[in-house]
């Protein structure tokens, strides 16, 4: 009679995977990249998803900032702006360690097709990052209200 060949004793071990910050801020960003243009198309106030639009933006933008800061001690200075989670600043200070590629592939424009608004020190909070509403005017009512960090 043949006998079988042992079987192997060595045991597969498996891998623990987990997302990375970096993986989640993308999807946070293809979210809200899907919210500002599925949302308005769903439901009929168009008005109401820029807003929704604006706070994942800005949600997006904080969230970079806080991996700036996490890598560089500090957030960018008012001068350096928010431009500084795409090109490294050469102004004072220097980030020692500014991520190759940035912190966002782009900088996004508000729903509205103006520029984020950041603000270090802010008036708030450490730091903002804002958008003036529909009227592109400080303050405002409703629709025209500013969009910030604080609303979050």
């Amino acid at each position: 009679m043949r006998s079988l060949p042992p079987r192997s004793s060595a045991r597969t071990t498996r891998v623990a995977a987990g997302f990375t910050l970096v993986e989640i801020l993308v999807v946070i960003v293809i979210l809200g990249v899907l919210a500002a243009l599925v949302v308005p198309r769903i439901i009929e106030r168009p008005d109401e998803a820029k807003v929704v639009a604006a706070k994942s933006d800005i949600a997006t933008i904080m969230q970079a900032m806080k991996l700036y800061r996490l890598d560089n001690q500090r957030y960018p200075t008012g001068e350096q702006g928010i431009t500084a989670l795409i090109a490294k600043p050469e102004q004072p200070p220097v980030p020692p360690n500014w991520k190759p590629g940035g912190y966002l592939e782009k900088l996004p424009k508000d729903p509205w097709g103006r520029p984020y608004v950041y603000l270090n020190p802010g008036v708030r909070g450490e730091i903002e990052v804002f958008s003036f509403g529909a009227d592109g005017q400080p303050g405002g009512t409703g629709f025209d209200a500013d969009v910030g960090s604080w609303d979050l």
